[in-house]
């Protein structure tokens, strides 16, 4: 069963054909093309398919579609643009914050929410801000230090 549902993707209204249980992820990933969200557990207990739905980090593996009707939907891809960076962007790559980079899309997202509500977090804030987000390559530390780069630098999502 198939339903048109109307959110908008990355400041882009869109109107999607699909089954209203269908994950939001797997939405984003083939109806829309934005594969920048990943596929960890399938269990919200990852962060690597992380979006903002109206501002607040969320997972997109068990978020159903008929949730996200009429809501705002923001990806990685939405953060900014190789030609514009969001600061977030720039200072995981000047402190080396990734390294597989199979987390970095959820990671980036969750930070943005942070520095949205608050533009100068402290270390312990941003590591409980990204406690649900898991690096399996151990970049905990430099991931810590690049958004506090970025916020000193002035970011907002």
């Amino acid at each position: 069963m198939s339903d048109a549902i109307s959110l908008t993707v990355n400041g882009h209204a869109r109107i999607l054909s699909c089954d209203p249980s269908s994950s939001l992820l797997y939405v984003l990933r083939d109806q829309c093309g934005l594969t920048g969200t990943h596929f960890g557990c399938g269990l919200n207990q990852c962060g690597a398919c992380h979006v903002l739905i109206d501002g607040q980090p969320l997972a997109s593996c068990d978020t159903p579609m008929w949730s996200v009707a009429g809501k705002s939907v923001t990806t990685v891809e939405g953060l900014g643009t190789p030609e514009t960076p969001h600061p977030l962007q720039t200072a995981f790559i000047d402190e080396q914050a990734m390294q597989c980079g199979y987390c970095t899309s959820g990671i980036l997202i969750s930070a943005a929410a942070l520095l949205a509500k608050n533009p100068d977090p402290t270390d312990a804030q941003v590591r409980e801000a990204l406690d649900g987000n898991l690096c399996r390559c151990g970049a905990h530390n430099r991931i810590v230090r690049a958004v506090l780069r970025a916020a000193k630098a002035g970011a907002r999502t």
